[in-house]
């Protein structure tokens, strides 16, 4: 798999296009922000010939939509999303205007991204792995052949998704994580929407808010998960 990482927005917000087939890729949460980065964006699209035929939303919030309504405009291309998300969805004028930001449009339609849903594009399959807790609506995307998670708020390297937001959970973030994340393949490598890549078995060996797995008592135990 091909992956192309962007960083945009002042919240420094990962965009990812990934691609087997050059014809067929996936964008996730895109999120260029001004006229520099929304050139940078299409003219590597250009360059490298990508054709987008989906986008991945691990979340609504503000930071991880603001190219969406722009992409999906211009490609016809759907968006996939949980509906969970819809209140935080409605909410992103009000906190990208507060950031200094543009109004962000949103009235595109959703197709569901729900527990178990699977994607099929250009030879890749993502499988739709809900993890409320960050927002109600939180999901990762799972390439399981390939080994690559698409964490968005939820698992990042050495730490987890921020639940003071209005609508998080601190409670149902550590159980989407700890029920649905720490046990697939150590060496599934880890997207966040924010920060450096990891991986699986990093994560549940050192990250803090993942005890019992980093505790020293459990480090056998810990060691023959796969």
């Amino acid at each position: 798999m091909n992956i192309r990482k962007f960083t945009f927005n002042p919240l420094g917000e990962q965009t990812r296009i990934l691609w087997k087939d050059a014809q067929a890729a996936v964008v996730a949460d895109p999120s260029f922000s001004n006229d520099r980065e929304r050139q940078e964006f299409h003219s590597w699209l250009r360059e490298n010939r990508i054709t987008l035929k989906a986008i991945l939303l691990t979340h609504a919030h503000f930071d991880h939509i603001m190219g969406v309504q722009e992409l999906h405009e211009q490609m016809g291309i759907p968006v996939y999303m949980n509906p969970a998300d819809t209140a935080v969805f409605h909410m992103a004028d009000h906190y990208s205007g507060n950031a200094g930001l543009p109004v962000i449009r949103h009235d595109w339609k959703i197709t569901p991204a729900t527990e178990g849903l699977g994607i099929s594009v250009g030879g890749m399959n993502w499988e739709v792995i809900e993890t409320p807790g960050h927002s109600p609506g939180s999901v990762c995307y799972y390439e399981r052949e390939e080994g690559v998670l698409l964490s968005g708020d939820t698992l990042f390297a050495g730490t987890i998704g921020r639940t003071d937001f209005e609508h998080g959970d601190y409670d149902r973030e550590i159980v989407s994580i700890m029920e649905k994340l720490v046990w697939l393949d150590g060496d599934t490598l880890v997207l966040p929407g924010h920060g450096e890549d990891t991986t699986i078995a990093r994560e549940r060996m050192s990250n803090p808010f993942l005890e019992p797995f980093n505790e020293k008592e459990e480090t056998d135990a810990s060691q023959q998960l796969p």
